[in-house]
């Protein structure tokens, strides 16, 4: 089933490369363009390919599958769920062919697993899940939903990061400690203790610097 890409920016440009590799790699799967909400996009090229249409263009068709090329995990979950409301949109799964993941490995649909990304074993990975560049996840690691992690992050084993939650670039999570959901790491940090849901945490180690309502990724 070939593929579209969700969303025509940065991260779906490097979307497009992992899909290219994967070809390269043996993987029979194409992209056969991009979608986007903006109607001003549609029909413009991004790397050669077009820019079909929006949500609409996936109705009745099931002989594609998408995969949401958006970094935001609040933006992420929100096009996930319209397109499934709206259409009956199949997810794809894209792993980089340099990426490793060892045994009893769960990736839920939708997840993208980017080059140099390494997962251990015994792991649960949500849907619409991202590990980006050089990531690496712990055994027992259980990482929900639309959860996005940045280049260079390190997740020590039997970490659990709750849905939507937001790792930043280079941040590193010792071993068995909880991130709770729509909950937001800054780049650099290291956590210690257990982070609460809905706050951003930063520093080394970690503290909440923010704090937000439940439900504030619905808005």
């Amino acid at each position: 089933m070939d593929i579209l890409i969700w969303g025509t920016g940065g991260f779906a440009r490097e979307v497009l490369q992992i899909a290219l590799d994967c070809g390269e790699a043996g993987d029979p799967r194409q992209v056969v363009g991009f979608l986007d909400g903006d109607e001003g996009r549609h029909g413009q090229l991004v790397h050669g390919l077009p820019v079909l249409g929006g949500a609409d263009w996936l109705r009745g068709r099931d002989d594609v599958s998408v995969v949401i090329g958006v970094g935001n995990p609040v933006v992420r979950r929100k096009i996930a769920f319209e397109l499934a409301e709206a259409t009956d949109a199949k997810f794809a799964t894209l792993q980089h062919p340099r990426a490793w993941v060892g045994r009893n490995v769960a990736i839920g649909d939708g997840s993208i697993l980017c080059a140099g990304v390494q997962v251990t074993c015994d792991i649960s990975l949500g849907r619409h899940v991202i590990l980006n560049l050089n990531t690496t996840v712990g055994h027992d690691a259980v990482i929900g939903d639309f959860v996005t992690v940045a280049p260079g992050v390190s997740i020590s084993g039997a970490v659990r990061c709750g849905e939507g939650t937001d790792l930043g670039t280079g941040s590193s999570l010792i071993q068995s400690v909880e991130i709770g959901a729509w909950s937001v790491v800054g780049a650099g940090s290291v956590v210690v203790k257990p982070i609460p849901a809905n706050v951003t945490a930063v520093g080394v180690p970690a503290k909440v610097i923010k704090q937000r309502e439940s439900g504030w990724h619905l808005g």
